[in-house]
């Protein structure tokens, strides 16, 4: 009869296990053909394989940071008055007598005068003797000095025009954040040719490290981002500082998180999260942070990287875009690590902040699984049978008597002699 239960037992497990052991037994993620199936019932998204084409394509289209988006690659243009700055007006003329120097004056070297220093208004105009208002906001000095010459040269004797600015109020340069000397300065009105990296030295450099600071610019209503290491390691992104940019500097250490079959997970029994401690890592570097693959569970075949991707680089790579809304697209991509070119490639793909990657068990785990957990319910019923069959005789030893030991009769059924 216990083995008859026991049988009955073992049969109702099996079922259990051809009409989805997985979704009975815990599982810590989703198993390899519930991602490869692609199908999800809250959010859509696009499973790519990873081969030298995609890596390629990945590799082709990574965020440019601030080359990216300023692509503008003159050096600083000459300096543009503004409302505010106070400028210095010196006009020249070749011989006495003429508008600005008396004929009593006689000669003298230059045959100049200088006028008062002044502010440009808030019309953006100068007000200069003889000349009228001379619209200065938004001009440089030498297309004021070409207006007050036009303006004159009729009244005056060869008139010539220096126009200098002795006060810079406008044209600034912000730098803030976590740098050790937040300050605005005035942009150097010729030649100097600053550069990012530059105007960061002027406000004392970062705090942090350097793989963990990242350096944000504002100019003309567009901000770029990009890893301050990124600027020392890449010519391209430490562009030419520009009249009005704002430079804020800031520390955010980039991370990625990983779940399922890896080593350092198995041992913190939950998801990890974990610090490039780099301004840049690639896929095997962060599986390795990891911990690399658990031999007793993982699918080597079954390596995830979830993250999201412009529209139109998921489009290149091959996914279905008209499944999804918006500029960025739900990717996850597949590895295979039983593939000895998995290791080159994982080496080529970049990883970014918050990427996630994910190992998924081995279907034999879920087996094996199932099979403790059958193991663990006959014990059960083992040892129910055993505890029913000895109450009689726990019964009998209470009241003083001794209970035979009970025999099947033809009927099949236990009796007591």
């Amino acid at each position: 009869m216990a083995g008859f239960r026991s049988g009955c037992i073992f049969l109702c497990a099996a079922g259990l296990i051809g009409v989805g052991g997985c979704a009975f037994t815990p599982i810590e993620g989703p198993t390899t053909q519930d991602i490869v199936a692609g199908k999800s019932e809250t959010l859509p998204y696009a499973l790519i394989k990873l081969n030298p084409e995609t890596i390629d394509i990945l590799a082709a289209y990574e965020p440019k940071g601030l080359a990216g988006t300023f692509t503008d690659r003159r050096p600083s243009s000459n300096i543009k008055f503004g409302i505010g700055d106070i400028v210095t007006v010196t006009i020249f003329e070749a011989a006495a007598g003429g508008l600005y120097i008396p004929l009593e004056a006689g000669v003298r070297p230059g045959n100049f005068v200088q006028l008062p220093d002044q502010a440009v208004d808030n019309d953006g105009n100068l007000s200069i003797p003889f000349a009228g208002l001379i619209k200065a906001a938004g001009k440089t000095n030498t297309q004021i000095q070409n207006e007050i010459v036009e303006r004159i040269k009729n009244r005056a004797i060869e008139p010539q025009v220096l126009v200098t600015l002795s006060q810079q109020r406008t044209s600034l340069i912000s730098v803030i954040g976590d740098v050790n000397t937040p300050l605005r300065f005035a942009v150097p009105a010729t030649g100097a040719g600053d550069r990012i990296l530059d105007a960061i030295t002027r406000a004392g450099g970062i705090k942090s490290q350097g793989y963990e600071t990242w350096v944000m610019l504002e100019r003309d209503k567009k901000r770029a981002t990009v890893p301050f290491e990124n600027l020392v390691m890449n010519a391209s992104n430490n562009i030419t500082i520009q009249p009005g940019d704002r430079i804020y500097v800031y520390t955010e250490p980039q991370k990625f998180i990983a779940f399922g079959a890896l080593n350092t997970v198995t041992l913190n029994s939950n998801s990890t999260e974990y610090s490039f401690n780099a301004w840049r890592i690639n896929l095997a570097e962060g599986v390795a942070r990891a911990g690399g693959l658990t031999d007793a569970r993982a699918n080597a075949g079954a390596v995830f990287l979830y993250r999201r991707e412009p529209r139109d680089v998921a489009k290149l790579l091959g996914a279905d875009v008209s499944r999804f809304h918006g500029d960025l697209v739900p990717v996850i991509f597949q590895i295979s690590f039983r593939d000895p070119s998995g290791y080159f490639l994982a080496t080529r793909l970049q990883m970014r902040n918050q990427d996630v990657i994910f190992v998924a068990n081995s279907d034999d785990t879920e087996v094996t699984k199932m099979l403790d957990f059958i193991g663990v319910v006959v014990a059960t019923s083992a040892g129910t049978t055993t505890a029913i069959t000895g109450v009689p005789t726990a019964s009998a030893a209470i009241k003083g008597r001794t209970l035979a030991t009970p025999v099947v009769n033809a009927n099949g059924t236990f009796v007591y002699p």
